[in-house]
């Protein structure tokens, strides 16, 4: 995807400019890119990914951190954070998803981008639909959890980005 598709994904759900967000599962930091975009400079952005090598390509004014999100992580008082790509590795959700609202102030926000489908592969292993997602938002104490956008995927059919609050 483009730079500005990615953007387009997330926009709605970000809300303003500036503020503490962390990236969970960061990658690459295709997306953490587009949140440093939407958030502008006066914003402190933490990318969070296990693997070491992916993350050596973050540039700019961003924290950068190995580490397993699915772990503990010295985060806390967040106005939001991003899941782009990266619950859909992880089998038990719940207890990482009541994890991230730990993490957020109340009132913070979760972004998730996500593979509009329930049936995996060995590179998209645990997908959800928006309709899971907001039981397992629910769930896990988020609220007025909404869909932001859904773009064609040539992988799985589709993704869609959804916002909920802390």
């Amino acid at each position: 995807m483009r730079h500005a598709d990615l953007v387009a994904l997330i926009r709605d759900g970000v809300g303003g400019r500036g503020g503490r967000w962390a990236d969970l599962g960061a990658g690459e930091g295709a997306f953490t890119s587009a949140l440093a975009d939407l958030l502008g400079p006066d914003a402190h952005i933490t990318a969070i990914d296990k693997d070491a090598s992916a993350v050596r390509s973050i540039q700019g004014p961003i924290d950068v951190r190995v580490a397993d999100f699915t772990r503990p992580l010295d985060l806390q008082d967040l106005d939001g954070v991003l899941m782009a790509n990266s619950l859909h590795f992880v089998l038990d959700k719940g207890p990482v998803l009541r994890a991230v609202h730990a993490m957020l102030r109340p009132g913070g926000r979760l972004i998730i981008v996500e593979y509009g489908t329930d049936r995996g592969n060995p590179w998209v292993p645990h997908p959800f639909t928006y309709e899971q997602w907001e039981g397992m938002a629910a769930q896990a104490g988020f609220k007025n959890t909404k869909l932001l956008r859904t773009v064609p995927s040539r992988w799985l059919g589709s993704m869609y980005s959804a916002a909920s609050e802390a």
